[in-house]
């Protein structure tokens, strides 16, 4: 009998350490469809704007300009990376600011405080400064913002989401440029976490524990973070795309958000990009919409509602 219980023992802790290199190595996996993205390097004419200044961190945004001299339409751009890394220079919409910029409209890309160090929704609140900001030093750098449009993908495209769904909320509304609305008048959501309660696979629930503390469908914090959770008739129009093979970030998550609008009666139009995994990742063959397409398809819309 103590021999069998040892040989369960030694079964039982090889069976734990199997697990734990199986777990790791996919979570490693996970992490690595999540974090890839477009390499490209850009170079923006005006970096490291100080746009705010929030638990005493100086939040910093880049400004990328139109070559032609003129007052620009201005968008922001928000990077991903599972709310818990990422920078204003990296993420997957970053290949999107030349084209933005080709078409005339100014860009300005921005850092935002990180989870789980600075619990959300501060991120939200960053954002939302970043907008003032804007609105603020519009003569300064000759921005037009009576209109302002917003896109990001990922933990970014969630940050939007939650940007334009949270119009006129003061409870996201604390630091600096109070007297400036922080309202968004269209917003691309690539792939972004639209209901933090969906069922989930258990790498999903890792990540969600690392940055929210929690996995339950009915803890308050996710409710609380979820996008779907604040839409209104009064919400500003929305585009949507998701690749049809995402893993990290089912298409349920734009299928859901795309139903909660469509049913308030909000312009919104959903995209979901053939063949496409995480990041646009080609999986199963040629994305369909191509790359250069799905920005084609962000130009038309942030041209027909901010021009």
């Amino acid at each position: 009998m103590k021999r069998l219980l040892k040989w369960l023992g030694i079964l039982l802790v090889i069976s734990l350490c199997a697990l734990t290199i199986y777990g790791f190595v996919w979570i490693r996996r996970y992490q690595g469809l999540a974090d890839e993205e477009p390499q490209i390097t850009l170079s923006p004419d005006i970096p490291d704007i100080t746009y705010c200044t929030m638990d005493g961190i100086p939040l910093k945004m880049d400004l990328y300009l139109p070559e032609r001299e003129s007052s620009w339409q201005v968008l922001l751009y928000v990077h991903g990376g599972s709310f818990t890394s990422g920078d204003k220079r990296t993420g997957s919409g970053i290949v999107d600011i030349p084209a933005m910029t080709e078409r005339g409209f100014a860009v300005a890309a921005i850092n935002y405080r990180l989870m789980p160090e600075y619990s959300f929704p501060a991120e939200v609140m960053d954002a939302k400064c970043a907008v003032r900001f804007l609105r603020a030093h519009a003569d300064e750098y000759h921005l037009l913002t009576e209109k302002i449009g917003i896109w990001g993908g990922s933990a970014g495209g969630h940050l939007v989401a939650m940007m334009g769904l949270t119009n006129g909320d003061l409870a996201f509304e604390p630091g600096e440029n109070r007297e400036y609305s922080s309202q968004v008048d269209a917003v691309v959501d690539m792939f972004g976490p639209a209901d933090l309660t969906l069922p989930m696979s258990w790498l999903q629930r890792t990540v969600l524990r690392r940055t929210f503390g929690t996995d339950s469908p009915s803890d308050p914090r996710l409710i609380e973070a979820s996008p779907v959770q604040y839409v209104t008739r009064a919400a500003p129009p929305f585009l949507i795309l998701n690749g049809e093979q995402d893993t990290a970030v089912p298409v349920e998550h734009a299928q859901v958000l795309y139903e909660k609008l469509s049913d308030a009666g909000v312009d919104v139009t959903l995209v979901i990009v053939e063949n496409a995994n995480h990041n646009f990742k080609p999986t199963g063959g040629p994305i369909k919409p191509t790359r250069t397409e799905i920005s084609d398809i962000m130009g038309d819309f942030f041209d027909r509602l901010l021009r």
